[in-house]
């Protein structure tokens, strides 16, 4: 086993499953895509410690633990459609490609977009889709989703999310202020919509604003 596989094991078992992050899909992905290649260079040293780390433009790329448990909460199967909102280090994206049929990721800062897709092509990510603007509007002409995830925190989840999500399907995205955060699951099945919080957190806030670009 190289030095990277051992590092990557260790915080699949020290801190996913050690959390109660089950899904085996989850796990091998998170062992078999290295973190570090979406970490600064400088912080490297820091890829597999369960922390969110910055990636500039007052971004960050999101601890272990979090990226495992909304992941694992989309109950991807293999055969969906994935909206991602705050593609930044492309790591999350990384995850979802391994698991998903086809992904499509927004970011309003279209130097971390780039630097993100340099490393999705070069792990072979075929079936990303990629476009710079504001997540907050979706990609409705690619909708509906049969999964939604967002890595930033808005006070509201908004409704054009909410109306391209697919039935069935999830919406996973963390809600509220610095005051505090709670992971929020939307589930739409049968034309109905539930509600659920799970998991405090602490994200950046969802940004507004920027050029849409396919």
């Amino acid at each position: 086993m190289s030095a990277v596989s051992e590092q990557l094991d260790w915080m699949v078992r020290t801190q996913l499953e050690s959390r109660d992050i089950r899904d085996p899909r989850v796990l091998q992905a998170c062992r078999t895509i290295d973190r570090a290649r979406f970490v600064p260079p400088d912080l490297r040293g820091l890829a597999y410690d369960d922390r969110p780390l910055g990636i500039g433009q007052g971004q960050t790329i999101s601890q272990p633990y979090m990226v495992a448990v909304m992941t694992q909460s989309l109950a991807l199967e293999g055969t969906e459609r994935v909206l991602e909102i705050g593609t930044g280090s492309g790591y999350q994206t990384a995850i979802l490609a391994a698991l998903a049929a086809q992904v499509y990721t927004i970011e309003v800062h279209g130097s971390l977009l780039e630097q993100a897709r340099e490393v999705l092509d070069s792990l072979g990510c075929a079936n990303v889709h990629y476009r710079v603007g504001n997540g907050r509007l979706g990609w409705p002409e690619e909708s509906p989703f049969q999964g939604i995830l967002c890595a930033a925190a808005a006070e509201e989840v908004p409704e054009t999310w909410i109306a391209q999500l697919a039935d069935p399907g999830i919406l996973i995205t963390p809600v509220g202020g610095w005051e505090g955060q709670w992971l929020v699951k939307i589930t739409r099945q049968g034309g109905r919509l539930s509600k659920h919080e799970f998991c405090p957190c602490r994200f950046v806030p969802l940004v507004d604003g920027g050029e849409t670009l396919s």
